[in-house]
């Protein structure tokens, strides 16, 4: 799954957390939980800068973020890109 020297997910993920900062970006609406989904992304965008980001810690930092954000439905479709990239790096089924 890599197109040239880089993995495809990592390539899905990094442009699903950008397209994500940008619409959290140009929100106007303020909300409790804003810094935690700001630094969460920030921290998907360099796990993904990095190579192959492990599984777990990319979906510890998609909880955190849906948690922060969830009830803003401006962001819901940003979101669901986030988590489908994610669920790009799940482990094979087992059989």
């Amino acid at each position: 799954m890599a197109v040239g020297d880089e993995d495809v997910r990592v390539t899905e993920l990094r442009a699903a957390v950008s397209r994500l900062r940008r619409r959290l970006a140009v929100l106007p609406a303020d909300f409790p939980d804003r810094a935690i989904a700001e630094d969460e992304l920030a921290d998907l965008a360099a796990m993904a800068g990095h190579g192959v980001p492990e599984a777990p810690r990319l979906r510890r930092s998609l909880l955190l973020i849906a948690g922060a954000i969830g009830s803003v439905s401006a962001l819901a479709p940003g979101l669901a890109e986030v988590r489908r990239a994610v669920e790009l790096f799940a482990d094979p089924p087992r059989g």
